[in-house]
């Protein structure tokens, strides 16, 4: 038996780093996840490069951000890099490599260095390709019926799901992992990737967890003072306006369900976890957990991601050593600026295999530290960039030229903006030239003399939204490839 260490690396998807119980909310439960947390440790600055499904999972598997990976918008159909992916450079290493889940890449069937994937893309037929999650409904009687509940993937309304609970996405994932677990070669280390697709929309929890949650007060969104200015950029008319077709009861709602997914994952891993204890493996296996991106879930009035406020930014990341690892130790809280372009070199760290020169992220326990981290998602009308040093956050809006600057430290949850407070203006300056420093692509048209210029302002006009936000039917004679695009702005 191989004295390499195997890797569990578990994301999720949607899962804000302020929704556990460790990090002291006030109704999220999170049992196995605190657990974890004191049994290893729990950054509290990690934040997502890009936050988006696509673009963040190419850095997660290639270690680099999207100035080298090639995307900081949603490009569906954009393959990935020629460079060495996680799993390939596992793999290189002797170990056998396997994920089950989400991938999000394309095209879909593209297994990026992994042995084999079982595979649930949330029904995106529209590529030609049906996954491995719709194939086990249809063996289970369901075929086609996916969708039968009737909610959306970039939507708030919730129901409960609507088929038997084995069926539900969290139950499969886990048990499919569990399986793969079981059937490893007993020679050689494993790496396990456990995508979970959701707290991620469409909100159908199981009735258990609605249950579970019934009686609690659900803690309501934050809103802070700067969101109700008559002087808010095009970017923030657009998600804030998205806000207002909410009522109060249907943001409870929405939070309720969310959190129901939450704690079924969380309990879930608990299946998982005592499969590794079981076999023999758990002493011998690091176990990371961290999603993609957040959710605002109505804080600040705004939903989803694709924004660089805490809900949507700001990730879980809980790092687990192997038996006696004391480069990881345990029960500690570490500060540090990380992000998803650093669980690549970590866990090849923790592993001993050789990091490609190709990476960009450090090992977050190793002793060299970030002074500030930088992040950037969309082009054009939708660009946003920040600029975090850990203490203090510059949140960029191109058009409009618009800055907010909040102190992390004192205000958490961002509801004061402290850009035209003189007081700042250390703080604001020096993080803008940082940003300045970071720009590439068509952003440097955003600087004239050294100072940001941005684009002129707009007024947001709302569309239609005729398609419910990409909801999807009845899968049942699979419907046609497509060349449809996944989100469509209704601006």
């Amino acid at each position: 038996m191989s004295a390499r260490p195997n890797v569990l690396l578990i994301s999720t998807d949607h899962w804000p780093a302020h929704l556990l119980g460790c990090a002291g909310h006030p109704v999220i439960q999170t049992p196995t996840l605190d657990e974890l947390a004191r049994s290893g440790v729990r950054f509290t600055n990690c934040y997502a490069e890009c936050p988006v499904c696509i673009p963040a999972r190419r850095t997660l598997m290639t270690g680099t951000p999207p100035r080298t990976h090639g995307d900081r918008v949603f490009k569906e159909q954009l393959e990935m890099p020629d460079i060495p992916t996680l799993a390939q450079t596992f793999r290189d290493a002797g170990y056998q490599a396997y994920a089950v889940g989400k991938l999000h890449v394309y095209p879909q069937r593209d297994r990026i260095g992994f042995d084999d994937v079982i595979l649930d893309e949330e029904g995106r037929v529209q590529y030609g390709v049906v996954d491995d999650y719709e194939l086990f409904l249809g063996d289970q009687g369901y075929v086609g019926q996916h969708f039968n509940h009737g909610m959306s993937n970039n939507e708030y309304s919730a129901v409960a799901w609507h088929l038997p609970d084995a069926t539900h996405a969290t139950n499969w994932a886990t048990q499919n992992m569990a399986r793969v677990v079981k059937r490893r070669d007993p020679k050689r280390p494993s790496f396990w990737f456990l995508s979970y697709r959701h707290p991620h929309p469409p909100l159908v929890p199981l009735q258990t967890y609605l249950n579970f949650y019934r009686d609690m007060a659900i803690d309501a969104p934050v809103v802070g003072d700067w969101v109700l200015s008559d002087d808010l950029p095009y970017g923030l008319q657009s998600t804030t306006a998205r806000g207002d077709k909410h009522s109060a009861v249907q943001v409870e709602m929405a939070r309720r369900a969310f959190y129901a997914l939450c704690t079924h994952i969380d309990h879930s891993l608990r299946v998982l976890i005592g499969t590794l204890r079981e076999e023999g493996l758990l002493d011998k296996t690091m176990i990371c957990f961290t999603s993609d991106h957040g959710d605002m879930l109505g804080d600040h009035n705004m939903w989803a991601k694709r924004l660089f406020y805490a809900g949507s930014a700001n990730i879980p990341m809980i790092l687990l050593g192997a038996e006696g690892d004391e480069r990881v130790g345990f029960n500690r809280v570490d500060d540090r600026l990380v992000g998803w372009r650093d669980v690549m070199p970590t866990l090849l760290d923790l592993a001993g295999v050789d990091i490609p020169d190709t990476v960009e992220g450090m090992s977050m326990v190793g002793a060299q530290k970030r002074d500030w981290f930088y992040g950037e998602i969309g082009e054009d009308a939708h660009a946003t960039r920040m600029i975090c040093d850990g203490r203090y956050k510059l949140i960029y809006f191109a058009v409009g030229n618009y800055r907010q600057l909040f102190d992390l430290e004192s205000d958490p949850r961002e509801c004061v903006d402290l850009s035209a407070d003189p007081r700042y203006a250390e703080p604001l300056a020096r993080l803008t030239e940082l940003l300045i420093g970071e720009l590439y692509g068509g952003d440097e048209a955003w600087v004239e003399d050294g100072q940001l210029i941005g684009f002129p302002d707009r007024q947001y006009r709302p569309g239609p939204n005729r398609g419910l936000t990409s909801q999807r039917g009845q899968h049942w004679p699979p419907p046609p490839k497509s060349d449809m695009p996944q989100i469509r702005w209704h601006a």
